[in-house]
């Protein structure tokens, strides 16, 4: 018999039902305790213990606000002082995004500044081999000029363009503008970004609505929140906001309880927490969305006037040419039955059936996506579906659903000048494609980047500058990464830590970290108001290090000419004072926080914003001092203008799509254009939200099993290590002494012959990485589960060598329309060691 997934689930003890009662029943209870803020908590007292941790001597006590940046959260922060020695970090009470709190990753921050084994000392010159760490320090002046000579000589040679970045930063951030403004002013079109749920979501959103908004979910005002795969509690969105928000949808004054409905198909912390669990195959969520819609299409359950009247492509129509097309309504009344649904996805009919009318009759709903941290891309074609259950449900700029901004109206920097070389530079088209006609949705693409670089003779890249990324580590299927960074004569990294693609680097340029330095939080992630935050240097640097931005001011101004006159500034905080004046001149922000009057209650109850400040000095005086600036106010529907889209309206058939399609078909047959798309659906299906099959690389007979890594709130997946004393409130079943552990269903392991802690190779034909079973009856048969945040090969004691990295295995492919990379669909095997 064939091994397979199909088979697996049937070989199992007990079916799909029982799998699901034993979740709910056993796992979830074990998930539901909290004991892991007691590990926490113990961790914390038993460290106090340690003879070599460092004691403060007695000193004046003082408190300085800021803002937490180790995730897009941006939760304001308060950090008590001991003289000149930051000692604790706590969540404000008088800050409008997490009122109070903090996640466990921002209350270990002061672990990356202090200790000395992540951290680099001062700027360093590599004098190994690659990877080795060895490294000289030597002073600034010698480093930028080494830096300014090597680019000045690409100019000099009229290739400006072999200069790139890679950029971590949140994009809009003063950082993140002028990184792409240094490319620019040399001549460089390849400025890449690292991808995330954000650059999906942006997409979807210009498919089906003419806006790349920003995520904004209204979700303190809903009543039922349909997530699907959205990691609520494990660090999803704003980590300190969602924590607090949890509290209050299970403490509602007015015992009208918010129902959570998580879709995910491991029984994470927030599918156990939730009011209901639906484990749907990994891949497939999107299919589910559209057997939720094809319910409440067919009861009749949406909002008739905003699809008759605000909606285009719901219902069949006729082109100005005389075609017919059907329309979103019917291609899901015929393909997406709740049967049909459930042989995609394993979910039974009758959940389907029961989950899409509860959500379409709760009064305020609204459906997420984004899985995990939201750190990682996902897939638009999902997000669309999931876009289209909350346009069938009318909540689209709805109070409690998801709300459509404009961009802030920051002052634009004045206009970067560019002489001949740049000139010339810009007209090269990017390595990555991104914006071409293969992929026109797209802003960046890293992995088409690394692409172009392995498949050149000679690398195409001579100087690689890094900011605020570890793409040697956080890329999904890190191996051509780190071939591709081998390629490249020179990388620059301005990491403060001792991450993997910093260890590869020939020049170090250490950043400060988020406590030393002042720097903008733009519009953290998935908040329903505009927020621009900015942080306090809590202290003064604690080595020989720079905040990036001045770096670059002075980069630029040593390069001279009109790369220099593009960056007239004397510092870094003059731009980002500069931007800031035009949120002053727009009017209607505040920089005060009022405890009983929480922003979503503003929202709701459309409350007038009163600013306190008389003028634009005044306003960054308030905002420096405390750190905030928001808008706690929004024009709700306004249909007839939100939408940017050629028809005006909300686009279930998206037109923009169809335009792309038809643009690189060049008049001939769009059936080539669209599989270069990667769609695989018919032309009438093909521009509406569907579901298309998982690319899963190689066959099933030879990797039976699906990998699915997953997060942790606890650990950081990204480019910034995890705080070491975070390692102590690891589970001995997540990570125990170098070992990883990857859940997998009893009965999955049964065919394996393999039990609890046995050690195991997990393989794709990527590679393989090593680890220990976890046998839970809280995760889907047939798939293999890895953390992420684990495996590092940089950092010092105890972050280095423990665990595994499932990227170092994942198969990532591309994802239809954007063409970023995949990392939910590897095949694997596991072999017993």
């Amino acid at each position: 018999m064939e091994l397979n997934m199909k088979n697996l689930v049937k070989w199992t003890a007990f079916n799909r039902r029982n799998f699901i009662k034993l979740v709910i029943g056993g796992a979830a209870g074990i998930h539901m305790t909290p004991l892991p803020w007691k590990l926490m908590d113990d961790s914390a007292i038993w460290t106090q213990t340690w003879p070599w941790i460092p004691v403060p001597p007695r000193g004046e006590f003082t408190n300085v606000k800021s803002v937490c940046q180790l995730c897009s959260g941006g939760c304001g922060i308060e950090v008590r002082k001991v003289d000149e020695r930051a000692v604790k970090i706590e969540g404000r009470t008088d800050f409008p995004v997490n009122p109070g709190g903090v996640c466990p990753m921002g209350a270990g921050g002061l672990q990356l500044l202090y200790d000395e084994t992540i951290r680099f000392t001062g700027p360093m010159r590599r004098v190994g081999p690659r990877g080795s760490g060895k490294y000289k320090e030597i002073s600034w002046d010698e480093a930028l000029s080494e830096l300014t000579g090597r680019i000045s000589a690409l100019r000099k040679q009229n290739r400006p363009e072999a200069l790139a970045a890679v950029d971590g930063n949140r994009e809009g951030t003063t950082t993140s503008v002028l990184v792409q403004r240094f490319l620019e002013a040399c001549g460089s079109p390849n400025y890449v970004r690292m991808p995330g749920a954000e650059d999906t979501y942006a997409i979807a959103n210009r498919l089906m609505m003419g806006t790349e908004a920003p995520m904004a979910y209204d979700l303190e005002n809903s009543d039922f929140i349909l997530s699907f795969g959205c990691g609520l509690i494990e660090g999803w969105g704003t980590p300190g906001r969602m924590l607090h928000a949890w509290g209050m949808w299970n403490q509602n004054p007015s015992n009208k309880k918010v129902r959570v409905v998580q879709i995910e198909p491991r029984a994470s912390n927030t599918a156990s927490k939730a009011d209901k669990w639906i484990a749907p195959f990994p891949g497939t969520e999107g299919a589910l969305a559209l057997g939720l819609a094809h319910v409440i299409i067919k009861e009749k359950l949406f909002d008739n006037s905003f699809a008759a009247n605000h909606a285009f492509g719901f219902s069949d129509w006729t082109s100005p040419e005389g075609k017919a097309h059907p329309g979103f309504s019917t291609v899901v009344l015929q393909r997406y039955s709740p049967e049909s649904v459930s042989k995609i996805t394993g979910a039974d009919p009758a959940e389907i059936v029961s989950l899409a009318r509860a959500f379409a009759k709760a009064k305020a709903p609204v459906a997420l996506c984004g899985k995990g941290k939201g750190d990682m891309s996902g897939s638009v074609l999902e997000f669309m579906a999931v876009q289209s259950l909350n346009a069938l449900v009318g909540n689209i700029n709805k109070p409690s659903g998801v709300l459509l901004y404009d961009p802030l109206p920051f002052s634009p920097l004045p206009e970067v000048q560019k002489d001949g070389v740049a000139s010339e530079g810009l007209k090269k088209p990017r390595l990555d494609l991104a914006g071409s006609s293969s992929y026109p949705f797209t802003r960046s693409l890293i992995n088409n980047f690394t692409e172009a670089i392995l498949k050149s003779q000679e690398s195409p890249v001579d100087v690689l500058l890094v900011f605020a990324a570890n793409p040697a580590y956080s890329y999904p299927h890190t191996g051509p990464v780190s071939y591709a960074l081998q390629k490249i004569p020179y990388i620059v990294s301005f990491s403060p830590y001792l991450d993997e693609t910093a260890l590869m680097a020939d020049l170090v340029l250490p950043d400060h970290t988020y406590l030393e330095k002042r720097e903008d939080v733009v519009w953290p992630s998935t908040l329903q108001y505009p927020v621009c935050a900015i942080s306090t240097p809590v202290v003064k640097p604690v080595y020989n290090t720079r905040q990036s931005g001045d770096v670059l001011i002075r980069m630029a101004q040593a390069i001279g000419g009109s790369v220099g006159a593009s960056f007239p500034w004397k510092g870094f905080e003059e731009p980002l004072k500069a931007r800031f004046k035009g949120l002053y001149e727009a009017g209607g922000g505040t920089t005060v926080y009022k405890e009983n009057l929480p922003p979503w209650r503003r929202l709701k109850d459309r409350v007038v914003v009163e600013t306190e400040y008389t003028s634009f000095d005044d306003m960054w005086q308030k905002v420096t001092a405390n750190g905030l600036w928001y808008r706690p106010s929004h024009e709700f529907k306004r249909w007839e203008t939100l939408f940017k889209t050629s028809s005006g309206k909300f686009e279930f058939y998206s037109t923009s799509l169809e335009s792309a399609i038809e643009a690189l078909a060049k008049g001939k047959d769009p059936k080539k254009a669209m599989e270069r798309f990667g769609i695989a659906a018919d032309r009438d299906e093909a521009f509406l939200p569907h579901f298309e099959k998982p690319r899963t690389g190689t066959g099933n007979d030879k990797y039976p099993l699906l990998l699915m890594p997953y997060e942790l709130i606890n650990l950081s997946s990204g480019w910034l290590p995890t705080p070491p004393y975070l390692q102590k409130t690891l589970f001995d079943d997540q990570v125990r002494k170098k070992d990883s552990f990857a859940d997998m269903n009893p009965g999955t392991a049964a065919l394996y012959r393999l039990k609890q802690g046995d050690s195991i190779l997990v393989e794709s034909r990527r590679g393989r990485v090593p680890a220990r079973v976890n046998l839970s009856e809280g995760v889907m048969p047939g798939v293999v589960f890895l953390a992420m945040g684990l495996g590092h090969k940089g950092y010092g004691e105890p972050i280095r060598d423990k665990g595994a990295n499932p990227g170092e295995i994942v198969d990532a492919g591309k994802d239809p329309i954007s063409g970023q990379p995949v990392w939910w669909e590897t095949r694997v095997r596991v072999a017993k060691v």
